[in-house]
This record gives C-alpha cells, structure tokens and sequence, in this order.
C-alpha cells in the first residue's frame, strides 16, 4: 500500500499541535469550556490523524502503552475521586482542595475535580485508542490458510 506524503507530512504536524490543545483543554475546562471528555475528543481525533495516515501501526508506535491500560487508569482515577472522600467520611465526590509546590511552576492549587478530569480524558483517550486497535488489528485465519 503506497502512503501519502501530504497525508504523513499533515499528520506529523497537526499531531503535537492537537496534543497540546488537548492538554490546555483538561487543564482549563474548570474555569472555561472544556474538561477531561473534550480535551480526551481532541487527543483522541489526534490519534485518528495517525490512523488514517498510517494504519494501527502508526498508532502503536506514538502510544507506547496499550489502549486498554490507559482507560482502565482512568477509569480507577475517576472512581477514586469517588471513593476517597466515602472513606474521609465525607459525600460521593465531594470536592477537595489541596496546595502543591511544583519544582517549576511555584505553588499550585489541586482540586479533586481536576483529578475527576484527568481521569475521564485517560478514559476517553483509550477507548478511542481501543476503537483503532480493534480496527486495525489482522482477521484471525482459519487453518486452511483462507
């Protein structure tokens, strides 16, 4: 199969651009429009550039963890902003604030719901990941080689 070079070069470009737009997205949608599920959307059609550019092998090769450990991590980091606060005795998700120094960035607050966010952008990340896997993976073959 021949590959484009308009197709291969587009995706090299637009793949750490979308990544960091995804980024920003989980980190402001507290405060702005945004949050773990459309910044988890916007990685993830930046892991549909790749595919189409190159197949499943492609994918693997710019997720070096598997689809399946990725949305499982984040699904145990969502549950246990959910669980946590239950065992501090306090309500279902109820929100937590704690500071943090950072070696670069200073002080820093940390919310409980940032977690939540980063948890559901893991989730949405490896399942769409998990949709390319399945896509792209190679028929199983009967033994008589059909």
């Amino acid at each position: 199969m021949r590959r484009s070079i308009i197709v291969d070069t587009t995706a090299r470009l637009i793949f750490h651009s979308a990544l960091v737009l995804s980024l920003y997205l989980l980190f402001a949608g507290h405060n702005q429009p945004g949050g773990g599920f459309v910044g988890g959307l916007v990685a993830g059609a930046a892991i549909a550039v790749h595919y189409v550019a190159g197949g499943i092998d492609d994918v693997r090769a710019v997720m070096p963890v598997r689809p399946w450990v990725v949305l499982g991590s984040g699904l145990v980091l969502a549950a246990g902003t959910a669980v946590v606060p239950l065992a501090l005795g306090a309500d279902v998700l109820e929100g937590g604030l704690t500071e943090i120094t950072l070696p670069v960035l200073g002080t820093t607050k940390l919310t409980s719901a940032a977690v939540f966010d980063a948890g559901v952008y893991a989730v949405v990340i490896g399942l769409v990941a998990m949709v390319f896997e399945a896509l792209g993976e190679e028929p199983l073959h009967e033994e008589d080689g059909t």
